[in-house]
């Protein structure tokens, strides 16, 4: 006899719960002569593989949909963005159709006014800050009058207009103060 074939007949029969039970697994496949016994075995196997599928693909599609929130997200702030810097570059513009139309109202008016009516519908906001109190955060003070001792600072006079976008201050406003 070879020697492979004594290890196996060893082997084999000192397994004694082989012996006794006919549905031992051998390297993960049961061997059993009852084929209700491997049919159940299958299922168990098969819905447990089910869901673990069934996990990924949810928390890929849970990925998925936040990556597509975030994405559209980040799309939005750069078309906000894009605008604001537009808008920016227009202000310049409407200092000089401002300047134009006190000169010549007649004009210049209704040019001045569709460019304005135009801009308010995309988010521009022209700050109106005369004979209210001062705010740095939405004006700058470039000329100071004494005031008569109250004690709050009031713009007297806007001298370069402010503009808002969207809520964000653009261009603060210059204005003579007094107070």
């Amino acid at each position: 006899m070879d020697a492979d074939m004594v290890d196996d007949a060893s082997t084999a029969s000192s397994d004694p719960a082989a012996e006794s039970d006919p549905s031992v697994a051998v390297d993960g496949i049961i061997e059993t002569s009852d084929p209700a016994e491997v049919a159940e075995y299958d299922i168990e196997a098969l819905l447990a593989e089910r869901d673990s599928f069934r996990d990924i693909a949810q928390r890929l599609q849970a990925d998925f949909e936040n990556y597509r929130k975030r994405v559209s997200s980040q799309l939005t702030d750069e078309v906000e963005r894009a605008t604001g810097r537009l808008a920016e570059a227009l202000l310049p513009v409407l200092d000089a159709c401002e300047a134009a139309y006190v000169a010549h109202p007649a004009e210049v008016e209704p040019l001045f006014n569709l460019l304005l009516v135009e801009l308010r519908k995309q988010g521009l906001e022209s700050l109106d800050l005369a004979g209210k109190p001062f705010d740095p955060a939405l004006a700058e003070a470039v000329l100071h009058e004494e005031g008569d001792g109250t004690g709050e600072t009031v713009v007297l006079d806007v001298l370069r207009s402010g503009y808002q976008w969207k809520g964000r201050v653009l261009r603060p406003a210059m204005v003579k103060v007094k107070g």
